[in-house]
């Protein structure tokens, strides 16, 4: 009869086997993410453990069992994580950095802050004062600026990570990166700096105008300097063209002055030819020259040829 009652509860003996079972499992051990680390405590003595798997343990109290993950995070701050920087020379900035990290030794993690809601505090406290620290070595200039060739963005970063590394080197914490997301200027400053970019700017524009003055007036009197060279060149050439058809013409007084009534008919012809260059109709004094020339038994001088 009993056999009986076995086989026929076996089912549910068989499961409540596997239910124990499993919670003995559950109990008696713990399973790690490969993201993950963790820190065994016995007894509040704590032992490092970071092999991804399963592993035993002893349950509670005798036990307690830390998880961390190791994977990179990224940290903005706390509350006022965006606030007022001086800078070297009294300028108020407001300021947001964030900050890359991860836990590189967990035991030494779980020994000195515990937890991440403490690291992050104390994180927080870290990075408020070597941020100030950093930008209080730079000018306004060198933080806010048109020109990228002037600006020190990079180098107060770089500052701030290798200040930051250093201070949590003994904390299990390992520092990434550093980076800047945030830079405002304060109302109460921001229309003197753009005033004081506007003024900026117009010197450029200035300098700039009084290169191109100064070009243009070079470029003036080296056009002066050329037209009056052209100048001179035209009035000797000019003059040269001058004293040849003096010279010519004075062959030709030379004759005329042998004969002079040949140099007055000449005239006289070629002031008719100016003047009766068309059909034109005349009412003329034959007694005034050159129209004397028409008078009947005007003599007509052959022209006299020099010797």
């Amino acid at each position: 009869m009993a056999t009986g009652n076995f086989f026929k509860h076996w089912p549910t003996m068989l499961l409540g086997v596997v239910v124990a079972a499993i919670l003995l499992v559950a109990v008696f051990s713990y399973q790690l993410n490969q993201t993950e680390s963790a820190v065994v405590t016995t007894f509040g003595r704590p032992v490092a453990v970071t092999e991804p798997g399963l592993h035993f343990r002893w349950p509670f109290p005798f036990q307690k069992i830390h998880k961390f993950d190791h994977r990179i995070r990224c940290f903005e701050g706390g509350a006022g994580k965006l606030e007022e920087t001086m800078t070297s020379d009294g300028q108020n900035i407001l300021v947001g950095i964030y900050v890359n990290f991860r836990i590189s030794d967990v035991k030494q993690f779980f020994a000195t802050l515990e937890n991440l809601t403490k690291a992050e505090d104390q994180l927080n406290s870290w990075m408020r004062g070597f941020k100030n620290a950093a930008f209080g070595q730079y000018k306004f200039s060198q933080v806010v600026n048109t020109d990228p060739k002037l600006m020190k963005l990079n180098e107060i970063q770089e500052k701030i990570r290798g200040d930051l590394a250093a201070r949590c080197k003994g904390f299990g914490l390992e520092v990434v990166s550093v980076g800047i997301n945030t830079i405002n200027v304060p109302k109460a400053i921001s229309e003197n700096v753009f005033d004081r970019m506007i003024q900026e700017r117009q010197s450029v524009a200035a300098r700039f105008l009084s290169e191109g003055n100064s070009r243009a007036e070079k470029i003036r009197i080296e056009a002066d300097g050329r037209k009056a060279i052209l100048l001179a060149d035209a009035e000797a050439q000019a003059k040269e063209i001058r004293a040849s058809g003096d010279a010519e013409a004075a062959k030709y007084y030379a004759v005329f002055k042998e004969n002079p009534e040949l140099a007055e008919f000449l005239r006289k012809l070629d002031s008719l030819r100016q003047i009766m260059k068309g059909k034109t109709t005349l009412v003329l004094d034959t007694n005034v020259a050159p129209f004397d020339l028409f008078k009947p038994g005007a003599e007509v001088l052959k022209p006299v040829v020099a010797k």
